[in-house]
């Protein structure tokens, strides 16, 4: 058949020779999208692999803030009284010089004491400890008093009659409330 027609003998020869084409031309399109895929891999590799790192050193820093955060607060409590030591050892020193004088009068004790007790008073107030000591017929507030007894008076009822004691706070947080008592009512 194929020497009656020569087209169909040249299409049975060149049909082999185009598959073979095809398919080095199929290999070469494979092999550039295989190398387009690796360049693609390589790279895509390459920012997981930076990515990993700026992730690590970013975890790092965190670390080491929050490390040295709790260092400084560790240090903070550690030291955050010796302001308010630092101002009680002259009340201290006072004390001490006081109990070594053996045949002091009253008079002079009582002086002693008194300056003492102003150190003392100028002490607290530099670390902000104030007194709570509400005047008669201050209204009695339960955040910063406690009463200890209703008592029958002509102030105005729920007021502070006495102060038993006195009271303290620190940076407006009460210490200890003033022990008062209160007017009943009429």
């Amino acid at each position: 058949m194929s020497e009656n027609n020569p087209s169909q003998s040249k299409q049975a020869q060149s049909t082999p020779q185009n598959a073979d084409e095809n398919l080095m031309q199929n290999s070469n399109i494979e092999h550039d999208l295989l190398q387009k895929a690796q360049a693609e891999l390589a790279e895509l590799q390459a920012k997981s692999a930076e990515l990993a790192d700026q992730y690590l050193r970013a975890k790092a820093d965190a670390d080491n803030a929050r490390r040295r955060a709790e260092e400084e607060i560790s240090k903070a409590r550690k030291f955050a009284v010796e302001a308010f030591a630092e101002s009680l050892l002259p009340v201290a020193d006072s004390l001490e010089a006081g109990l070594i004088i053996k045949d002091g009068t009253s008079e002079q004790i009582r002086e002693g004491a008194q300056a003492t007790l102003r150190q003392l008073i100028s002490a607290l107030e530099r670390n902000k400890v104030v007194a709570i000591n509400p005047a008669a017929g201050t209204k009695f507030d339960p955040h910063h008093h406690q009463a200890i007894s209703v008592v029958h008076s002509e102030l105005e009822a729920n007021t502070v009659v006495t102060v038993l004691q006195k009271g303290y706070s620190i940076a407006e947080r009460v210490l200890r409330p003033a022990l008062v008592t209160v007017s009943a009512p009429k």
